[in-house]
């Protein structure tokens, strides 16, 4: 147990309960084996959520922790496209894994989009991305940097692969600490929440709530989801455009009112146009 706790404290819960799962198989297998074994087993004592509790993750950042986190990572010792690649995801709202399996055919740069195949997609369906001017820089220099690859952003080690599943995480987490080692309390979170916070923030900025689901690729399955097959295109490319220019105005300490009151006059004149 006290093995476990030491893991657990260190950030770890999940390895923690899997090495409670491992020593319990031990000291099975070898009961199993030699019927004179008799030694206690130290596993069955403790159940799993002796050792940790997981609860629904509700983590959203505000403009200040954005702003706080953006500062740290570009001072963070990795790869710079990784640390464009942590903005790229925040830029367009994507899932983890619709950015790490991405291929530069999925890339329109003339029509400024990236369209993910259903393949790839949760909900089973193509999604279309609008690309902000920011988002399409940071596409610029990975199509730069990474010439030979067919990934937007490869492994380290091999151009014909994508980055591994923990390495964007592992960004965060060495980001977090810097501003923890500052003196702060600023909390961890993963790649999944930068979802959470754009919707969080796009919602109280007042847009559009279909706008945003669509951006994140959410089917709702209440009868208005079900009837609503909208599309939003030019609505979502002017919020997402809007979202851009939002991070930029925080990470600068300015007001972001402005940036909002035209996007939704801009929004307003693209519904009208239809």
């Amino acid at each position: 147990m006290k093995h476990c706790e030491s893991i657990r404290e260190k950030g770890a819960s999940a390895p923690a309960v899997q090495v409670r799962e491992i020593v319990l198989l031990v000291y099975r297998f070898a009961a199993a084996k030699d019927k004179s074994f008799s030694a206690p087993n130290p596993a069955e004592a403790i159940r799993p959520s002796d050792i940790a509790t997981f609860k629904a993750r509700d983590r959203a950042l505000s403009p200040r922790e954005i702003r706080k986190f953006l500062e740290a990572l570009d001072t963070t010792a990795t790869a710079a496209t990784l640390r464009l690649a942590l903005r790229f995801v925040m830029l367009t709202m994507v899932r983890k894994g619709e950015f790490i399996n991405s291929t530069w055919d999925e890339v329109d740069f003339d029509n400024a989009t990236w369209t993910i195949p259903k393949e790839r997609m949760k909900t089973g369906k193509a999604h279309v991305v609008y690309l902000s001017n920011q988002a399409q820089d940071i596409l610029i220099t990975f199509k730069t940097c990474f010439s030979t690859s067919n990934h937007l952003h490869p492994g380290r080690y091999d151009m014909n692969t994508p980055i591994s599943n923990a390495t964007l995480n592992r960004v965060i987490e060495v980001a977090v600490k810097s501003i923890n080692s500052q003196g702060e309390e600023f909390e961890n979170f993963t790649v999944h929440d930068l979802r959470r916070t754009a919707s969080s923030l796009l919602n109280e900025a007042g847009f559009n709530r279909d706008w945003i689901e669509k951006c994140l690729a959410h089917e709702e399955g209440s009868i208005r989801g079900i009837y609503n097959k909208a599309e939003y295109g030019e609505q979502r490319r002017v919020m997402l455009q809007a979202w851009a220019d939002m991070i930029d105005a925080w990470c600068k300490g300015e007001s972001v009112r402005e940036i909002v009151r035209k996007a939704k006059i801009l929004a307003a004149n693209v519904e009208l146009e239809i």
